[in-house]
């Protein structure tokens, strides 16, 4: 059932998930389009989401997106006023002032991930959610997640200090599947639906923003997304028995890297269960300083890294 419609405002609009957007000439969504976007939330029962670029809007399209309750997800260097920030390259930590009630999101490719740790680790001191997007994940091999293992660990001994100081800052590649019980992806084409400036339907801004994507509609001709079970948790056969809850199970990294909606990578799957393992140590690591989460469900321990090597045969 749909719930989220994410409206695209530009063609640049910032990206907060794996891919980058290689569309770099500006085109603004037509204010027409956009109120049309709008009600068509509304008479939908959609929320709304609208995605920023880097620049400032004119007047007109701030008065218009006022009329709707909504999210704003929008660029660092245009943060003001927005809900979800993106922090996307450099990141000068200490000089780092966050905002009250804002979710920061900070994409980075594996390597400064590896190398950033302190760096992360230094602003969950200040912010109270960070979710870390790594934008070459399909890109792993075997050292990359003995690196990725050795950098969660990290991680979450920076985590365990923190909560055992009075603080509660939430990583989501950490704290969510301690927190969660049951699946928590994205949702693209199942919960979520996002209209681009062209005035069409996307699985996701991915499916508009990067090469190889395609319509599933428009706001004249309606929404047309064929094979819709497809991206319903329920057939997709390894994810729906899966524990690894905190996992994005990102419909466009599927598609790029399997050729298949509903069927993560290797790459994708070990990630997330190497997430969740680390997870799991730091609840044991946090429950010998006292009371955490008493009522969260134990997370077991598992001797897999990949669910397809555990796979049962048909």
């Amino acid at each position: 059932m749909m719930q989220y419609l994410l409206i695209l405002l530009d063609d640049t609009s910032v990206s907060f998930c794996h891919n980058g957007n290689e569309r770099k000439q500006r085109r603004p969504m037509p204010l027409e389009m956009l109120k049309d976007g709008i009600l068509y939330g509304m008479k939908e029962n959609l929320n709304i989401q609208f995605v920023y670029p880097g620049y400032e809007l004119p007047a007109a399209y701030h008065e218009t997106i006022e009329t709707i309750d909504h999210t704003k997800i929008k660029p660092a260097a245009l943060a003001a006023g927005a809900d979800i920030v993106v922090l996307d390259g450099a990141l000068g930590v200490d000089a780092f002032v966050p905002a009250d009630g804002v979710v920061y999101v900070l994409r980075w490719s594996k390597e400064k991930l590896f190398g950033g740790v302190p760096s992360i680790s230094r602003l969950l001191e200040k912010v109270a959610r960070l979710n870390v997007v790594i934008t070459d994940v399909e890109t792993f091999d075997d050292d990359d997640f003995n690196k990725y293992r050795e950098a969660l660990a990290e991680l979450s001994g920076g985590l365990e200090r923190l909560y055992v100081a009075g603080k509660n800052p939430q990583l989501n590649l950490l704290t969510d599947r301690v927190m969660l019980t049951g699946m928590n992806h994205c949702g693209a084409g199942d919960t979520s639906i996002t209209l681009a400036p062209d005035g069409r339907f996307y699985v996701c801004p991915a499916f508009y923003q990067s090469a190889g994507g395609y319509a599933v509609g428009s706001l004249t001709a309606g929404l047309d997304l064929r094979n819709a079970q497809l991206y319903k948790l329920d057939h997709a056969p390894l994810c729906r028995i899966c524990d690894a809850f905190q996992c994005r199970r990102c419909v466009w990294l599927n598609r790029k890297t399997t050729l298949e909606v509903n069927t993560p990578s290797h790459e994708q799957c070990v990630v997330a269960h190497l997430e969740r393992n680390a997870a799991r140590e730091l609840m044991l690591n946090i429950r010998r300083h006292g009371m955490f989460l008493p009522g969260a469900e134990e997370i077991k321990k598992i001797d897999y890294l990949d669910p397809f090597e555990v796979r049962k045969v048909w």
